[in-house]
C-alpha cells in the first residue's frame, strides 16, 4: 500500500512539474495610429497632384492609419490578426475587405521544429526596405520600389533558420496583392536567402491578368558605427520584356538617444521598347524625434525629379513641371 501511494505521488508531482514547466500562451495587444500634414514647396497645394507612390502623397492634413494587432503564442502554435483602417490601410489592402481597409494580416503558425516555422494566411511582403505601418519605417514618405512591389501575400510559407545567421524562406501564394481568393487559378513562387542581416528575395508570378511577372530585391544594411547605419535597397522587375528597377540608399545618423535624422536617396525607371521611358530621382530628408519611447514626430522634406517626363507636375504658376517638391509633418504613435 505505501509503496502504491508513494508511486502515485510520484505520477502527481511529474504531472505538476510538467504543467509547470509548460510556457503559458501569450495573448498580447498592439498597434498604432498615424497623422500628418503636408504642404508643397513648389506647387500650389489646392493644385490635386501627387508624388506618384503609396500613401501620404497629396498637400493638407490627414490621418494615415490606426491598426490593432491582436497576437496569441502558444508552446509552437500561434496567430495574427492585424486590423487597419484610415487611408493607409485602405490603399494597402486596395479596398477588398468588407469596408476600406479592415484585414492587413491574418495568418497562423506552426514551429514545426526549432529551426522550422510553416506559416498560414495573409502577411506583409518580404521584398522591400520600407513596410505598410510607418512606425516601423524611418522616412514618412514611401519609396518608388515600395510602391510599386507587392503589399502582401495570402498563401503558404516555410522559414527555415539554417543556422544562427542564414535563413531560407519558401511560399507559394495567390498572384500580385491579391488578398482575397484567387479567381484565375493562377499561383506565385517566392523565396528569400537570408545572412548576416543581408536578403536576396525573389518572386515570380506569370505576368497575366494583372500580374507583377518576375521581381529580385536586395534588401540589407550596415552599422557604420554606433551611430551611422546604411541601409540599401535595390530592385528589377520584369513582366513580358517591360518593368522597373531602381536602388535606394537611407543613411540615418543618431544624433542622440531622442533624436536621429536619415536620407533617402532613390532612383527609379522603367524599361522596355520605348527609349525614352521616365526615371525620377528623389531625395527625402527625415527627422525623428521620440517622446516618451512611444510618440515620434518626423518632419520631412522631399524633392522628386524626373526625366523625360516635363508635365509630371506644375509648378507655382500652374506651368507643367518635372520636379515637385514638399514639406511633411507627421506624429506617430505606438502601443
Amino acid at each position: 500500500m505505501k509503496k502504491l501511494i508513494t508511486l502515485s505521488m510520484f505520477f502527481l508531482a511529474c504531472s505538476l512539474f510538467a504543467q509547470e514547466e509548460a510556457p503559458a500562451p501569450k495573448f498580447t495587444v498592439s498597434g498604432s495610429v498615424d497623422a500628418y500634414g503636408q504642404t508643397y514647396l513648389t506647387a500650389p497645394d489646392d493644385s490635386g497632384i501627387a508624388f506618384g507612390t503609396a500613401f501620404a502623397d497629396q498637400s493638407g492634413f490627414a490621418i494615415g492609419m490606426g491598426n490593432v494587432i491582436f497576437s496569441y503564442e502558444g508552446e509552437k502554435v500561434g496567430g495574427v490578426v492585424d486590423l487597419v483602417t484610415g487611408p493607409r490601410g485602405a490603399g494597402a489592402t486596395f479596398n477588398t475587405d468588407i469596408v476600406d481597409g479592415i484585414v492587413n494580416q491574418a495568418y497562423v503558425y506552426w514551429n514545426v521544429s526549432e529551426s522550422t516555422t510553416l506559416t498560414f494566411g495573409r502577411w506583409n511582403t518580404f521584398l522591400g526596405y520600407e513596410v505598410i505601418a510607418p512606425a516601423a519605417n524611418f522616412n514618412y514618405s514611401c519609396s518608388y520600389l515600395f510602391s510599386n512591389g507587392p503589399f502582401s501575400h495570402v498563401g503558404l510559407k516555410a522559414d527555415f533558420a539554417l543556422s544562427d545567421d542564414i535563413s531560407l524562406m519558401l511560399a507559394v501564394t495567390n498572384p500580385w496583392d491579391t488578398n482575397n481568393t484567387s479567381m484565375t487559378g493562377e499561383y506565385a513562387l517566392g523565396a528569400q536567402l537570408g545572412a548576416y542581416g543581408q536578403y536576396l528575395n525573389l518572386y515570380y508570378d506569370s505576368g497575366e491578368n494583372g500580374g507583377l511577372g518576375f521581381e529580385i530585391d536586395y534588401t540589407g544594411g550596415f552599422d557604420l558605427s554606433d551611430s551611422f547605419f546604411l541601409g540599401i535597397n535595390a530592385a528589377y522587375n520584369d513582366n513580358d520584356g517591360e518593368g522597373f528597377y531602381g536602388a535606394a540608399l537611407y543613411p540615418q545618423v543618431a544624433t542622440c538617444e531622442t533624436f536621429s535624422i536619415g536620407l533617402r536617396g532613390e532612383y527609379f525607371g522603367y524599361h522596355g521598347d520605348a527609349s525614352d521611358l521616365p526615371s525620377v530621382f528623389a531625395t527625402t530628408l527625415t527627422g525623428s524625434y521620440t517622446v516618451e519611447d512611444n510618440l515620434i514626430i518626423k518632419p520631412e522634406v522631399r524633392l522628386d525629379s524626373w526625366s523625360n517626363w516635363d508635365s509630371a507636375y506644375i509648378d507655382n504658376d500652374g506651368a507643367p513641371a518635372s520636379s515637385l517638391a514638399a514639406f511633411t509633418l507627421a506624429a506617430i504613435l505606438t502601443f
